[in-house]
């Protein structure tokens, strides 16, 4: 049987080394693109192969080797994560200037790391955190709502433009159910906040998380914790918000005092409050929020969506098996 030709691509590049750093050790980095692409790289020398019967495949491919060569040799360093993130962003949008996203991206800069932004839109979000003393930022897990919120906390602790940081989220079984929980207040409510103490950990050391929490210029708390407070030079993060009755939105928003910052993130798609008496909604106060405050000015909304999520190439290639399977059975 006649073996179909597949028409291929070859980029060459005028640095050996540069070369040898954007192909990664033993081609891993080709390795990673050809996972997410399906095509067939190879290199030989200063050069690098691309071959798919896919010409959208092959031209994406291509213009990611060429942006990320000129982005090493601007200095601007690549984890394994950065690559297959480049050839998503560019097709998404083959127009884009991926030095607008690395290059010229929003650094926050805490304790343990610096923390940029890996893709346009969470680019546009830090931006937006920088600008506005409200935030609203809405969309799936993964693409970086809380932690950067809280890696901007950090920095403007850090250059004294606020004096704390609250942090809290809802605890959906608080009230009647929580007090059937065992061990005592703080221990009933950790496992709500835990995604919040992991971010602090993650930029911070533990010990001085730890000393910063005692000393009360980091909280962290439930929701309930905020009513009858006002919080002035804070900024202040709600997480899960789309699990907040409209009433206790209205009661945290109102919370804002004088040199403060609001961020109020969460997933419309995945709310876990039960539906109203005789009704089929929910009464989210996220979803209430977005509509009653839409066009009030000094407050900025912004939206992920799944092209946005964040995550190891391992793990998208585990979600794409999932959704193939789903697909054919």
């Amino acid at each position: 049987m006649a073996k179909r030709f597949s028409p291929q691509e070859t980029v060459e590049f005028d640095n050996p080394s540069l070369a040898n750093h954007l192909f990664g050790p033993h081609n891993a980095n080709l390795d990673i693109l050809a996972a997410v692409s399906g095509a067939k790289i190879g290199s030989r020398g200063t050069s690098v192969f691309v071959e798919s019967e896919n010409p959208d495949v092959r031209r994406t491919l291509c213009g990611v080797f060429i942006q990320l060569y000129d982005l090493l040799r601007g200095g601007v360093e690549l984890d394994r994560q950065d690559i297959a993130r480049c050839y998503e962003m560019l097709k998404a949008d083959p127009f884009l200037n991926i030095a607008d996203v690395f290059r010229d991206a929003v650094f926050v800069r805490t304790a343990r790391k610096t923390v940029t932004a890996r893709n346009v839109a969470q680019k546009t979000y830090l931006e937006l955190l920088e600008r506005y003393e409200l935030v609203f930022a809405v969309g799936p897990a993964g693409t970086g709502k809380t932690y950067l919120a809280v890696a901007m906390a950090l920095t403007m602790l850090q250059q004294h433009r606020v004096k704390r940081i609250v942090l809290t989220r809802p605890a959906v079984e608080a009230g009647e159910r929580l007090g059937f929980l065992p061990g005592d207040l703080a221990e009933k409510v950790n496992p709500y906040l835990r995604p919040l103490y992991d971010a602090l950990h993650d930029m911070m050391p533990q010990q001085k998380v730890a000393a910063m929490l005692e000393e009360g210029t980091i909280e962290v708390a439930p929701l309930a914790f905020m009513r009858g407070r006002t919080l002035n030079n804070a900024f202040v993060i709600l997480d899960e918000a789309q699990n907040t009755t409209q009433e206790q939105m209205k009661m945290f928003l109102t919370r804002m005092g004088f040199g403060a910052r609001m961020v109020v993130t969460g997933d419309i798609t995945q709310i876990d409050l039960p539906p109203l008496p005789g009704s089929r909604g929910v009464r989210s106060g996220l979803v209430g929020a977005l509509d009653i405050l839409h066009g009030i000015p000094g407050l900025a909304v912004h939206r992920f969506s799944e092209g946005d999520i964040v995550r190891h190439p391992l793990v998208g290639a585990i979600a794409n098996a999932y959704d193939t399977a789903e697909k054919n059975g």
